[in-house]
């Protein structure tokens, strides 16, 4: 229902806003007052993390509207299972500015304004755009977490308006980073939030590891923003001619502390909770090999745990349309199979298969590991320890096969 009186509210608005932009004096000089990008500072949430972007549209008349991509509905049926399977539907909208950095204000999170120069012509043709969105085309699009969201939105719509694409520009800020890739800027903005990245390395694949062109990196608002500085457009009096797209950059709100959460401490760390996790577990497989036995109850947790990653990454491999899910070379290693280290190590007459399963298993992560040397795939650091801890258990069990008085 919010949604809805928003969507309302920006058809009326922006009507209004566009037949008096219509009326008003045609100039020839670009306007840098009348459009401006908003970038809000990230906040708490995990979708939070890389910030928002807006455009603010300010029309001759005082009418002052700020439009976003952003809007989403956690009540909306199914949206848990639309959302993991990739059908992940935002809306835009329309709000009075004063009522949107309210929010923002309220939220202590930061935002700045980049005022964008652009003709009256073009300002008119973006609200047209814009206009004909909510009018005749649809507000609801399906959101693309790198390559179709609240940032590269706006883009689109400044881009057409404009009549070329927008040349953004890379910065130093950016170039610094580690890598070159959505993995890496990723990484960058969720360093206080590990285990979220944790997730993100375990579910996506290896599209996101490509080297990205200048411009794809400001599928995250606060780099947009950044890129925004040095960008350049056609100028409208002699499209020849390059000139500056943006503005000085200030600040509509100072940051009241609703940014991310503090650091994770190390020892919660991924890296340091699997590393704990493996050296309990090669202890555990060394006792094995003395006495000759296997810890059964402890495989049966943890080739349950998983079988259970390894039907999540089925479903995001064959049924989800999330983009990036697929190809992903963790399947080698986490896979529906893993069950048989679970289940069939209780049933004697499964024993030959449940060690073939393990030569597999074993060969499956040497693949593995062989694929990311060769850069198929960059894995987070965590999955080393449990790579090393999976290859134990492994291990004992082709050792098992040589154990005459070996209990399976």
């Amino acid at each position: 229902m919010k949604q809805t009186l928003i969507t309302l509210c920006a058809i009326l608005f922006l009507s209004g806003a566009l037949r008096a932009s219509q009326s008003a004096t045609s100039d020839t000089t670009p306007d840098s007052g009348s459009v401006a990008l908003l970038t809000c500072y990230p906040g708490h949430e995990v979708y939070e993390l890389e910030g928002h972007t807006a455009l603010r549209i300010i029309m001759p008349d005082g009418t002052d509207m700020t439009v976003n991509w952003g809007l989403f509905d956690f009540n909306s049926p199914n949206f848990l299972y639309r959302f993991v399977k990739g059908e992940t539907d935002y809306r835009m909208g329309a709000a009075p500015t004063a009522q949107f950095l309210n929010q923002y204000a309220r939220e202590g999170r930061r935002v700045d304004q980049t005022p964008l120069h652009l003709s009256p012509q073009e300002r008119d043709r973006l609200v047209w755009l814009i206009d004909s969105t909510f009018r005749i085309g649809s507000p609801v699009y399906r959101y693309n977490y790198v390559l179709d969201n609240c940032a590269t939105r706006p883009v689109d719509y400044l881009s057409d308006a404009i009549g070329s694409p927008i040349q953004l520009t890379d910065t130093t800020a950016l170039a610094s980073r580690a890598g070159n890739t959505f993995r890496a800027d990723m990484t960058a903005f969720h360093s206080h939030y590990p285990w979220y990245q944790f997730g993100i390395d375990l579910a996506l694949g290896s599209l996101i590891d490509r080297p990205l062109s200048p411009g794809q990196h400001g599928f995250a608002p606060v780099s947009l923003a950044l890129m925004l500085d040095g960008s350049l457009r056609p100028d409208p009096s002699d499209p020849s001619r390059l000139i500056p797209l943006a503005g000085r950059r200030t600040e509509l709100l100072p940051d009241g502390g609703g940014g991310p959460a503090g650091p994770t401490p190390w020892y919660l760390t991924p890296l340091a909770v699997c590393t704990l996790f493996a050296l309990l577990t090669i202890a555990l497989s060394a006792r094995d090999m003395r006495r000759h036995a296997i810890s059964r109850w402890f495989d049966t947790i943890y080739f349950s745990i998983m079988g259970i990653a390894g039907l999540l990454l089925t479903f995001l491999i064959f049924i989800s349309v999330h983009y990036a899910t697929s190809p992903n070379w963790l399947f080698l290693w986490l896979n529906p199979f893993c069950f048989i280290g679970a289940i069939l190590i209780w049933i004697k007459k499964c024993r030959k298969v449940v060690i073939l399963y393990q030569i597999i298993n074993f060969a499956a992560i040497v693949a593995l590991c062989a694929a990311v040397i060769c850069g198929a795939q960059v894995l987070n650091l965590a999955f080393i320890p449990l790579l090393v801890a999976d290859a134990a258990r492994a291990v004992v069990y082709l050792r098992s096969a040589k154990w005459h008085s070996a209990t399976i």
